[in-house]
């Protein structure tokens, strides 16, 4: 019962953070944009439920910001609030191409 109850509350985990993801975004999961708390923007691998180089909290994240060079918390970003600038930007500054 026990092993039962915490797949369940995996699971449930991981839809939450789909969820999230997607209302913060516009996309489930994949290259995201994101930004860090210093206001840097740059493209990630986001898949909900699995994180190899940050430590996930919901829809936010400890990862290194390549831009700033800092561990940091980030969150998705809707590309289409973005200007083109920043936008271009962010697709330039990658990060580490692990989820």
């Amino acid at each position: 019962m026990k092993r039962r109850n915490a797949i369940v509350f995996g699971a449930v985990g991981v839809v939450v953070e789909a969820v999230a993801t997607r209302m913060r975004s516009g996309r489930l999961g994949g290259v995201l944009v994101v930004r860090c708390r210093s206001g840097h923007l740059y493209s990630t691998i986001w898949i909900p439920g699995a994180s190899l180089k940050s430590i996930r909290l919901g829809w936010w994240r400890i990862q290194r910001c390549p831009v700033g060079r800092h561990w940091t918390i980030v969150t998705p970003v809707r590309p289409d609030t973005l200007s083109p600038e920043a936008a271009r930007e962010a697709a330039a500054a990658k990060d580490v191409r692990l989820p």
